[in-house]
């Protein structure tokens, strides 16, 4: 195999790949990135659970395949000089040039890589702004906790043209939704993504289109020769709908910008994983917390109360990733009662941003 490739596209490349590769492999050819010369160049990694692939432009001198330890690939090839790089095999190295420096890499035996699963049947597409924009609303509710898997995904329910994700860690439930382009208008699925694969695509989405793929306990994202599947979850997941549609008496439009900025301010007196307090009244919002062993902090900011005057609390990080879901630049917050989770959702009759929130009970 021998080929030549600017360096910008293999290092961007190499590195997109790189980021799915397994911290512990299962088996030692699962740390390689595959490199495949044939009409362009594609870099892949597997590790039967989640697949990467990019196409890119390459001068393709000699066709062949090479698997490189893949961890090694992404650190020179980031290192390198801005001039093209050429790639060669010789007996049991990759030989890497570029410029005046050359790297003799060993392989690995490419024939024990598994086979790459396809990109699963396509059911719709949408503009890669919207999907990331979605993605990044409901992920920070996603659990951390891998004893249990099903929160620890993005639920994705497709009805038609319509697309909803929601997640959940039990003390929160996130959702959005949008509008997209489906194969079929009569179409229905449910499935449960992992997020932190979700949160990779979207962060490295750059514009244009994502076409969505639906097969065999496998969903597949492609945009702009970037191709990435993953092993769905299992499907059961909360009724999140009802949650999310039951009638609040009080509500108060802010807005955002200041709000957050108070929050991170008064919380930097607070101890760790201590309340916020807010208090709405007709006019304002008072924000404080602290009063422990550190101090206190206080500070009030324009609010639009609809409803009797209510003091309700939070934990900080909660309450600060819901208003960081809000896209338009004011935000309703809906309330019962001080005991009751409280709703956070953008400002009008039909959002398409829900965040539901424990309050937590006051002293």
């Amino acid at each position: 195999m021998k080929f030549q490739v600017d360096r910008d596209v293999l290092a961007d490349a190499v590195a997109w790949a790189a980021r799915v590769l397994p911290a512990r492999p299962a088996v030692p050819v699962l740390a390689g990135l595959l490199l495949e010369a044939g009409d362009d160049l594609r870099v892949s990694a597997f590790d039967y659970d989640v697949s990467a692939r990019v196409d890119v432009e390459a001068d393709i001198a000699e066709p062949g395949r090479v698997l490189i330890p893949g961890k090694v690939l992404a650190e020179v090839t980031r290192s390198l000089p801005a001039r093209p790089v050429e790639i060669v095999t010789s007996g049991s190295e990759a030989v890497l040039t570029c410029g005046s420096a050359e790297f003799g890499l060993i392989t690995m035996p490419d024939e024990d890589f598994p086979a790459m699963p396809p990109m699963p049947p396509k059911v719709g597409a949408v503009g890669g702004g919207a999907f990331a924009t979605a993605v990044g609303q409901v992920a920070a509710a996603a659990s951390r906790d891998d004893t249990l898997p099903m929160l620890t995904g993005i639920r994705v329910d497709i009805e038609g043209v319509r697309v909803s994700m929601a997640a959940t860690d039990r003390y929160r439930i996130a959702a959005a939704e949008f509008l997209w382009h489906p194969e079929r208008q009569d179409a229905g699925h449910g499935v449960v993504v992992p997020a932190r694969v979700l949160v990779e695509v979207a962060r490295s989405l750059r514009g244009g289109e994502v076409a969505i793929g639906l097969g065999d306990n496998v969903a597949g994202f492609e945009s702009q020769g970037r191709t990435t599947t993953v092993r769905l979850l299992d499907d059961q997941f909360i009724d999140y709908r009802s949650r999310l549609t039951a009638q609040w008496t009080i509500h108060a439009d802010v807005e955002v910008g200041p709000f957050v900025e108070a929050v991170k301010r008064v919380v930097l007196v607070a101890e760790r994983n201590a309340a916020v307090r807010v208090s709405f009244s007709q006019g304002q919002a008072l924000i404080q917390a602290g009063g422990g062993d550190i101090g206190r902090g206080a500070e009030v900011v324009d609010a639009e109360l609809n409803g009797p005057d209510i003091q309700i609390a939070f934990q900080p990080h909660f309450l600060l990733d819901g208003l960081a879901g809000v896209e338009t630049g004011r935000a309703r917050i809906h309330m019962d009662s001080p005991t009751r989770p409280a709703l956070i959702t953008d400002e009008g009759e039909d959002p398409g941003f829900r965040y539901l929130v424990m309050s937590l009970r006051l002293g």
